[in-house]
């Protein structure tokens, strides 16, 4: 949370209390590009020139697909043109050669204003010589229609009348992303364009794929109609009659030389590219006069949806209508958890970095033009990640989407890393590449931790999934040539039944099967990667330390869950597949010697023989004690078999843990010839985990500043530079230093640092992470983003990778459950607020509004005094202007019983107030 009022920053500036913002001159800076998106499917990326594109997934894009580098490449963008009798032509977007030239010619006459709130995004551009002035704006209705609208309103600010032919250029890519350069000319010749009234359509024969073509059903569609209903006058259906024989889509032909749209017959328009080019009959514009046209782009399944997009949107009434009911459904989204401080800038910015994790959910990781995986979808560790946040702003929706979650975890502790389109729908790793994160099973630990402490619901744990199965067997050391798509992704028995277990068992699975998966170092091998996906050459020595420990604290924290459960439930035993009594060793078992690596090999090579290819399907009763037990005498080992290993001590008394051993079983980071070599995630996990006693996190935090703290831009680089390349470890060594995995200042690792620091009391470190982020982020002649958190920085301060990223989960999750304190334990509601005494610097009072226990919450913390954390207490607590005298006060925290909550109003707002002396 931010220590300081920054105040304006130099790009952006908030416009109301909905997080609206406006921006002078955008179209001055590259890379910058805004999200548009509805829950039907429609996903778009807009520029301040209206470049980007729009798709409904990786084989279906309406408009040529970008990455952030075609931005300034390619040419294609939802342009629209005006033919002005006298004057020439002029674009509305601000794209085309003339005015492109002008900007570094000294003769841009042309302001630029861009306004944007939660996904609309307005663009208005004056030109005053001309005379004329466009209002843009682009948005996705909130309804079940794939479809993004463009309005655009044209206003003659000049002195005399104005004659203008207005012309839409939308090329149509409509077909995959992989025809980008997989038969791009080929796949154009499939094309069938159908004129419709409206504007055009476009229906290519067949979806091309020379592993098996299949007849195509889409249509990829401009439409537009006047404000007041008119069709177009004409179209211009392919690229050809458009642009020209030498012309392009920045010098089209048709409207610098004011042609009339061709009238040919059907056949000239086939197997061409084609392109929304609607010809709208000329304008005559008094002073002061506007005109509107509203633009239908989109992606239908059938033809009689067209039809009904025009009933629906074909109006500047109905499309104004649409983007009143967007602004206020995203508005309110935005809104599940809002924060209230000293600094607007502050409490505008993380309503961004709330929606974040929404959008990440719609988006997955490539639909943007910043993108890591060029498929689409999400994977794995986003997919539990991002339900951290929208469990703590939807939590009555988590449940069944946890269980869901779980279908994609294998018997061999390892998980499906592509997520299907449907609910619990998983597929094999992309490009048929059999890799293993090892990282990839604490996280469904630690989110279904968190909804059962704020749902209160216990019973999660007990409920069944399935578990997936492919070809990969033994956590992809080993591959089953028997399987195939008909057997199913199901594990099965031996009898050919499909398998079942808790979602207990899953996540023990998960957990005792890399307990035993250790490297000669007896830490948990590094596989394939960890969170770090760029430590990835290091599969056959390679351990990961850092996780390690993070498995080691869910083993222990998962043990006291099951023993308050089974002390509220009055439970003595709990079921679970016979084959893991193989990895609950202490329970009756011959107990495995955790001292040797090789003892624990060996016995993990007699659970993967018992379990694969199929599974008994036996259950045997275990004993919650003896459970318990074992559960904590495998955390302990961990815990202090780090303690004991891996603590680095500098010639200068700097002192921090090791994270990693690469692919020659060497120790990463301490001391080399080069330099000090350090990461920040071999350091957080040991602090979120409890391994670090306090005086170690000391001494961690100390040396990170000292080492990892960049002094120009603020903020914790992810490594230091080892100052060479690492094929031993990782292809992350290969980047320039300061870019991506090597040593940018990546978002994610350093929220869940701040967790970290925040969660063991130092609050003060914790806050100064934190406030190292909003600092680069509001930095914006360096950051160059919109509001919220990209995925990092890179060596420059710029922000990288924007809205689709982990971090955005964390860092709302680490505001609420730890900065404010708001979370559940239990079912019950935990009030325990980590503020700085700067925190309180212009303000006695501070609050958050978030869902709990099905009831809207506003906690109100008073501070009369400002005191710091350090020296408060809770010493009066009252809801909806009731003092509750019943609670335990005069301590840092303060719990509120599920019974008094159950009892608040449910459709109003609830007011907490918590008075900290």
């Amino acid at each position: 949370m931010s220590t300081s009022l920054y105040g304006k920053n130099s790009l952006w500036q908030f416009t109301d209390e909905h997080a609206s913002f406006k921006v002078e001159s955008p179209d001055r800076l590259s890379r910058l590009y805004f999200p548009l998106a509805n829950e039907a499917g429609i996903l778009s990326s807009i520029t301040p020139n209206l470049h980007g594109d729009i798709k409904t997934s990786h084989n279906s894009f309406l408009t040529l697909p970008v990455s952030v580098e075609d931005l300034h490449n390619t040419k294609s963008s939802r342009n629209f043109w005006l033919y002005v009798e006298g004057h020439g032509v002029w674009s509305a977007t601000g794209s085309s050669a003339v005015q492109f030239a002008n900007k570094f010619l000294n003769k841009n006459d042309e302001k630029v204003t861009l306004e944007a709130g939660m996904l609309w995004h307005k663009v208005s551009r004056e030109n005053r010589l001309l005379g004329l002035k466009s209002e843009i704006t682009n948005f996705t209705p909130v309804s079940d229609d794939t479809v993004e609208l463009m309005v655009v309103s044209i206003t003659n600010i000049g002195k005399s009348t104005l004659k203008v032919t207005p012309t839409s250029a939308i090329p149509i890519f409509g077909r995959s992303a992989d025809n980008l350069r997989d038969h791009h000319h080929v796949t154009s010749l499939l094309h069938r364009i159908i004129p419709h009234t409206a504007g055009i359509a476009v229906r290519p024969t067949m979806s091309f794929d020379e592993r098996g073509h299949k007849v195509n059903e889409l249509l990829y569609c401009v439409l537009g109609v006047s404000g007041n209903e008119e069709p177009p006058a004409g179209i211009f259906p392919t690229v050809p009659d458009f642009i020209g024989e030498g012309g392009s889509f920045e010098t089209p032909q048709a409207v610098i030389e004011n042609f009339a749209p061709p009238q040919k017959d059907g056949s000239h328009y086939q197997g061409k590219s084609a392109i929304g080019a609607l010809r709208f009959k000329t304008v005559s514009l008094a002073p002061r006069q506007k005109t509107h046209f509203v633009l239908m782009l989109g992606i239908a399944e059938k033809e009689p949806k067209l039809d009904e997009w025009i009933k629906k949107f074909g109006s500047l009434a109905k499309a104004e209508i649409a983007l009143k009911e967007n602004k206020a459904v995203w508005t309110q989204k935005a809104s599940a958890v809002s924060f209230h401080t000293q600094d607007k800038n502050y409490n505008g910015w993380t309503k961004w970095v709330t929606l974040q994790p929404t959008l990440r959910k719609l988006f997955g990781c490539s639909f943007l033009p910043d993108f890591d995986y060029g498929r689409g979808g999400r994977g794995w560790r986003d997919l539990w990640q991002d339900c951290l946040a929208l469990l703590l702003a939807s939590p009555h929706e988590a449940g069944a989407l946890l269980l869901d979650n779980f279908n994609g975890v294998r018997i061999d502790g390892s998980n499906a890393t592509i997520i299907g389109p449907s609910a619990g729908e998983f597929m094999a790793d992309r490009n048929n590449i059999t890799r293993v994160w090892m990282d990839h099973g604490v996280w469904p630990y630690l989110t279904t931790e968190l909804y059962i402490h704020q749902s209160g619901d216990f019973e999660i744990l007990f409920q069944e999934a399935r578990y997936f199965r492919d070809m990969q067997l033994s956590r992809a050391r080993e591959k089953d040539p028997r399987w195939n798509e008909d057997y199913g992704k199901n594990l099965k028995t031996r009898r050919g039944a499909v398998v079942r277990g808790t979602l207990l068992e899953h996540i023990l699975v998960q957990h005792l099967v890399q307990f035993f998966n250790v490297g000669e170092h007896n830490h948990i091998r590094l596989e394939n990667a960890d969170w770090n996906d760029g430590l990835d050459m290091a599969y056959e020595r390679g351990e990961s330390v850092a996780f390690t420990t993070l498995y080691g604290s869910n083993l222990g924290k998962l043990a006291c869950l099951v023993e308050e459960i089974a002390k509220r439930k009055d439970l003595k035993t709990v079921e679970l597949a016979r084959e893991l009594l193989l990895l609950l060793d202490r329970v009756n078992a011959k107990k495995v010697n955790y001292d040797s690596a090789q003892a624990k090999k060996n016995r993990l090579e007699r659970y993967f023989e018992a379990v694969q290819p199929e599974i008994s399907g036996k259950k045997v009763n275990v004993p919650v004690k003896k459970l318990v037990a074992d559960l904590k005498e495998k955390s302990e080992f961990i815990a202090n078999h780090v303690r004991k290993k891996e603590w680095v001590q500098t010639r200068a008394g700097e002192g921090f843990f090791n994270g990693y051993y690469d692919n020659h079983g060497r120790r990463v980071e301490g001391e080399f010839p080069q330099g000090l070599r350090m990461t920040l995630a071999g350091q957080v996990f040991p602090i979120m985990s409890r391994v670090a006693d306090n005086h170690q996190v000391k001494e961690i935090f100390k040396t990170a500043k000292h080492y990892l703290k960049d002094k120009e831009h603020g903020g914790f680089h992810l490594n230091t530079d080892f100052h060479t390349i690492r094929p031993d470890l990782g292809r992350a060594f290969s980047f320039a230093y300061g870019e991506k995995e090597n040593g940018a200042f990546f978002s994610h690792m350093a929220v869940m640092f701040a967790h970290a620091l925040y969660q063991r009391g130092f609050v003060n470190e914790g806050c100064e992470v934190i406030d190292s982020i909003y600092k680069m982020c509001l930095r914006t002649e360096k950051s160059k983003i919109y509001p919220g958190i990209p995925e990092y920085f890179n060596s420059e301060g710029r922000g990288m990778y924007h809205y689709l990223t982990g971090s955005a989960s964390w860092l709302v999750m680490t505001l609420l459950t730890q900065v404010f304190g708001v979370r559940g334990f239990y079912g019950d509601l935990l009030l325990s607020p980590k503020f700085t005494k700067n925190e309180f610097e212009k303000t006695n009072e501070l609050s958050v509004e978030t869902p709990f226990a099905e009831k809207r919450i506003r906690v109100v913390y008073k501070n009369p005094k400002k005191i710091p954390y350090e020296h408060y207490c809770v010493t009066k607590v009252g809801i909806n202007g009731k003092e509750l005298k019943s609670l335990a006060l005069n301590q840092k925290e303060v719990l509120i019983p599920k019974e008094i909550l159950s009892k608040l109003p449910k459709k109003s707002l609830n007011v907490i107030t918590v008075t900290l002396e």
